[in-house]
């Protein structure tokens, strides 16, 4: 997996298009010294403020009209973001504005989507595929991985290049009012067995994954979206269930983590601190004892459950402090930038840990 830290820059954006030409068997191997060379050159080319802001990831839409699609390519411009995350809309109005929007910026973006179920999930006159439930019947994985495969090859299309998916959160309480359907069942081995498929076919066909919500969303009768869940559950009730799923999907090769908003006392007794914004989470339970490499991804900055207690960019600053590679949908990443800036003169941030973030994609 440390092997791919470089290459998923690399992949983003020279190997990514080559793979619409010709299938190539791994296109998450190790780097060429001539790759390496190319990510170090468009790394130095980036101004320092310029590397802080290629962690933030901001929301696309084409179904809101001229005036908003020209708000979000002056971020771009002015901003100089690393990536785009887009929701509802239509397939070719997305392509032709991603092409514009790639030419607004000075670095390449990664174009990201939540396509839990294909580009259905957001776009119309796409396919949708069988939601995770359904999904979690099939006894064959290999059908998974096909599936996952050929929404690789529609994100391909589409000039995308992650897919936060698969949902790898076990759906063991009906009273969940956020995941359910989207999880592949109450098994964790069916569970982790499937989200690996999935994860694989995508990852195979040379697409960026995100398993999420990390350390897992399922047990849980607060959707996070409105407020800060409690995962109140024992650290060895975790390690054997909710952790299960998300250890054999990293060991399998996970390119990409989604932390979940959720306050884990076990694992974290600071007082309303959502796990997205913990580094005994992030940091030392996600990199260091999973010995996860990859791009660890915030849930949405703007959900209430990390914003309800840490408001006015607080929270953005601390994701990147928990350990975050990409911060997703900040209220106001122009702020963000300014305050994760702040903090590093400050000395709370280092500049290292900026650009190894960086240098991950």
């Amino acid at each position: 997996m440390a092997a791919n830290r470089r290459l998923i820059l690399f992949s983003v954006f020279f190997l990514i298009p080559i793979l619409s030409i010709a299938q190539l068997r791994n296109p998450f191997s190790a780097p060429t010294p001539e790759q390496n060379e190319w990510v170090d050159s468009v790394f130095k080319s980036l101004k320092r403020k310029e590397r802080i802001a290629q962690m933030f990831f901001i929301r696309a839409h084409t179904d809101k009209g001229k005036a908003y699609e020209d708000s979000i390519g002056q971020i771009i411009k002015t901003d100089k973001v690393g990536g785009l995350v887009f929701f509802q809309g239509g397939p070719a109005r997305q392509r032709d504005l991603t092409r514009r929007y790639q030419d607004l910026a000075q670095t390449p973006l990664l174009v990201a989507m939540d396509a839990e179920w294909g580009l259905g999930m957001r776009l119309d006159s796409t396919i949708s595929y069988p939601y995770q439930l359904t999904l979690g019947a099939i006894r064959d994985t290999a059908l998974l991985y096909q599936m996952g495969r050929q929404i690789a090859k529609e994100f391909k299309t589409m000039e995308m290049h992650l897919n936060f998916a698969p949902v790898t959160d076990i759906n063991n309480n009906p009273r969940n009012p956020v995941i359910g359907y989207r999880s592949f069942g109450d098994n964790k081995y069916d569970v982790a067995s499937r989200a690996i498929a999935y994860m694989r076919g995508m990852q195979d066909e040379g697409i960026l994954t995100s398993i999420k919500h990390f350390p897992g969303h399922g047990d849980t009768e607060v959707d996070s979206h409105h407020d800060l869940p409690v995962l109140g559950f024992s650290r060895q009730r975790l390690d054997s269930l909710e952790l299960y799923p998300f250890r054999e999907a990293i060991k399998a090769g996970a390119l990409g983590v989604m932390v979940a908003h959720m306050q884990i006392p076990a694992l974290d007794t600071t007082a309303r601190l959502p796990s997205t914004l913990s580094p005994r989470i992030v940091t030392d339970l996600l990199k260091k004892e999973l010995g996860f490499n990859g791009l660890a991804i915030s849930d949405a900055m703007e959900m209430k459950g990390v914003v309800k207690f840490f408001p006015n960019g607080e929270a953005d600053v601390r994701a990147v402090k928990a350990g975050n590679d990409i911060i997703e949908l900040s209220e106001d990443t122009h702020r963000a930038i300014k305050l994760v800036k702040k903090a590093i003169r400050k000395g709370e941030i280092s500049r290292e840990q900026i650009n190894t973030s960086v240098k991950k994609y």
